[in-house]
């Protein structure tokens, strides 16, 4: 990859937009494809979809009522932020590194590794695999 001058990580204001979908310029693909296909990438994700939501959701707790409606208010329009965050977060990533430029592949990469070891004994057992790589890479 090509480092071009300039910061390597994003300031406030670039980090923000990045979060919600701004491209960071090319010096920072480095910092983006760590955050991206890095440890902790999904958690981070999760993180910044439901950011949002609370903050949307925070007024609801400034009215005077029980506890319980408090939560019955909040909580059932905060579970699907969490589901789709968590169901669509691969999906994210990948537009996020195809977005910057990178290798859409990189969001596995992690798990490719973790796994490595389940595949060779496969492969030592019964042999490579046919097909196109991406129907092993699951």
């Amino acid at each position: 990859m090509t480092n071009d001058a300039g910061p390597a990580k994003p300031n406030v204001l670039q980090y923000i937009g990045y979060c919600y979908g701004k491209r960071l310029p090319n010096s920072m693909r480095q910092w983006v494809a760590d955050d991206l296909a890095g440890p902790g990438a999904t958690r981070r994700m999760m993180l910044r979809m439901v950011v949002p939501a609370v903050l949307i959701l925070t007024p609801f707790w400034i009215v005077p009522m029980s506890l319980y409606l408090h939560l019955s208010t909040t909580v059932p329009i905060l579970i699907p932020f969490i589901f789709f965050s968590h169901a669509l977060n691969k999906v994210w990533r990948r537009h996020m590194l195809r977005k910057h430029g990178l290798d859409t592949s990189l969001v596995d990469y992690r798990n490719r590794q973790r796994d490595a070891h389940i595949h060779d004994a496969y492969a030592e057992k019964y042999g490579p695999r046919s097909g196109p790589p991406s129907s092993s890479a699951v």
